[in-house]
């Protein structure tokens, strides 16, 4: 039996069979969530790409705050900062990963975190629940029927007035030297199956497609590139149509 089917159980297939080594198995999950780890992971781009995402938070309008699945790193622990006593909501299907949370949010006695298992694809929040929604490099490790959902559900759930941050790569970065070397270029899409469809993924087209379904409107009101466009942050402003 392939090591990935131990993960397999009420987790999706593509997250257990292609991403068990990095967010399934204990060992690795350990190692992943120490700062020097993901920040080489991201090319020494984690606290840029960080900073910006708390920028837009710290801008966001009032209401309730969705980290749609949990991150490695320092980000859920920087926005109970920023959250003060304001309650926020963190979701992520696998229960390690929830159980990392817990324990990194645990030195902070003011925070009012909500933490549940769901999956991303199928919310079980009502609509317009949220005026912002954080989606920090998750949509380029789904299959594309995945990613619609996901972006589907995180327009949903969040209210006209309110907005969708994404942190992510960024479009396909022909003239990046990490996708010119065939090299790196085909090691990473090794470990990153979905990312050379992601690459070719129109966020906003897709969006656009379920706001109207949702009676909603939406637009990439801010983007900002990093890493010589490798990555980007861009927030999406959900509306209601005129």
């Amino acid at each position: 039996m392939n090591f990935w089917h131990r993960f397999a159980t009420a987790t999706p297939d593509y997250l257990a069979r292609h991403y068990w080594w990095a967010y399934l198995w204990p060992p690795t999950v350990w190692l992943f969530d120490h700062q020097p780890i993901i920040n080489a992971i991201l090319f020494g781009q984690y606290r840029r790409l960080l900073d910006q995402a708390l920028h837009h938070l710290e801008q966001r309008p009032p209401g309730r705050l969705l980290q749609l699945t949990c991150v490695y790193g320092e980000l859920t622990e920087k926005i109970a900062v920023l959250q003060r006593d304001q309650p926020f909501f963190v979701c992520d299907v696998a229960p390690i990963q929830l159980a990392y949370a817990r324990k990194k949010l645990g030195g902070h006695r003011q925070h009012k975190a909500h933490l549940a298992r769901m999956n991303a694809e199928s919310l079980a929040f009502g609509s317009d629940r949220f005026s912002t929604v954080l989606i920090f490099f998750l949509l380029h490790e789904m299959p594309a029927a995945a990613r619609e959902r996901t972006l589907h559900e995180a327009l949903r759930v969040t209210q006209p007035g309110g907005q969708i941050i994404v942190v992510e790569y960024a479009p396909q970065p022909v003239h990046h030297f990490l996708y010119r070397f065939s090299l790196a270029r085909r090691l990473l899409t090794r470990l990153e199956p979905f990312l050379a469809d992601f690459w070719r993924f129109d966020i906003l087209n897709c969006l656009q497609t379920h706001a109207v379904q949702d009676g909603k409107s939406i637009e990439c009101t801010q983007v900002r590139y990093f890493f010589k466009r490798f990555y980007r942050v861009e927030v999406y402003a959900v509306r209601t149509p005129r």
